[in-house]
């Protein structure tokens, strides 16, 4: 026994006291190139200092630079993102003939070189962050223009020089890129079924963009996961994702609704999960992570892989305690 136990240490990286069996298995990883345009569910993807390499990396900004989000473009859910499958491969670098293919209705094809030298602008802001970021250039802010009849830019992040920290108060020495708060958001199956058991017209997952979809555990015992194990790779648990109006918005004609967000207030709000907080009327659905490995630049086969198993290291007592 002593062995195996040994044996499992190994594969999920050792040093913690390792649980017998695993409370869920990796069911899809999903990457959001261009935040709140369509995601690319991926068979693998490395983890950077900033989250999944490639995950909302881009950003559409209105003439002054502020970043538009499906809060006020819903038109951004219909806009779909192809990247090459081997980008997604820890070593891979791009080439000349490596482009992000965006495709939206009633608009031709914009392909993005991935590889190519690009002008840089200033004031580009998406919530309380402000810097400097790459311009993709003229055509493509035509097409985001025509797209949304308003002047429109297509702008990346300056990985080089810029950084964009987390909350400090829930996750100190981290950072993103154009994500709204952290970099990683992990829900469940289990999660996802029990809440369309209740709703008279299911939802499907991409209502809430998870990066991270786990299969095999109760409904929401992910609010309760603060530290785990997915292929080696130490994730904490830092903050129960708290739901704006996307989840409202329909990812198939981005049409807004009052659903699912009306009756996850009847049992996922403050009000339940945390009766001894302050009541701020905000209803929960997701995990948000930040991975330890990711404030270290060193290391290799940092990769999550759909089918990994994810073990629990260590759970809050409750809901109420947890934080959000």
């Amino acid at each position: 026994m002593e062995k195996a136990a040994g044996f499992l240490s190994s594969l999920i990286g050792g040093g913690e006291e390792v649980p017998p069996e695993p409370a869920a298995t990796v069911r899809s990883i999903l990457i959001y190139p261009i935040k709140s345009c369509r995601g690319i569910s991926v068979p693998q993807a490395p983890v950077t200092s900033t989250g999944f390499r490639w995950d909302r990396q881009w950003v559409v900004v209105n003439s002054k630079g502020r970043a538009y989000t499906q809060r006020v473009e819903p038109k951004l859910a219909l806009v779909e993102v192809e990247m090459p499958p081997e980008a997604f491969a820890e070593e891979w670098r791009p080439t000349a003939d490596s482009y992000l293919v965006i495709r939206a209705p009633g608009m031709d094809p914009l392909k993005i070189p991935l590889s190519a030298e690009q002008a840089v602008i200033d004031d580009v802001s998406v919530w309380e962050w402000s810097g400097s970021a790459y311009d993709e250039g003229a055509e493509a802010a035509e097409w985001f223009s025509s797209y949304f009849g308003n002047p429109s830019r297509l702008v990346r992040f300056k990985e080089g020089s810029e950084i964009r920290p987390t909350n400090p108060d829930y996750a100190q020495g981290y950072k993103i890129m154009f994500t709204d708060c952290f970099p990683f958001l992990m829900a469940s199956q289990g999660s996802l079924d029990a809440l369309n058991e209740v709703l008279k017209e299911p939802v499907p997952m991409n209502r809430f963009r998870p990066n991270i979809l786990v299969d095999g555990c109760h409904p929401y015992s992910e609010d309760l996961w603060k530290t785990i194990k997915i292929n080696k790779l130490t994730f904490q648990g830092v903050k129960l994702c708290n739901r704006c109006k996307v989840p409202t918005i329909n990812q198939e004609n981005g049409i807004f609704g009052t659903e699912p967000t009306e009756t996850l207030l009847t049992f996922r709000s403050d009000e339940v999960l945390r009766p001894s907080h302050k009541n701020k009327r905000q209803v929960y659905f997701g995990q948000n992570l930040v991975c330890k490995e990711s404030l270290s630049a060193k290391g290799k086969g940092r990769i999550i892989k759909v089918s990994d198993p994810v073990y629990v290291l260590e759970r809050f007592p409750s809901s109420d305690e947890a934080p959000a």
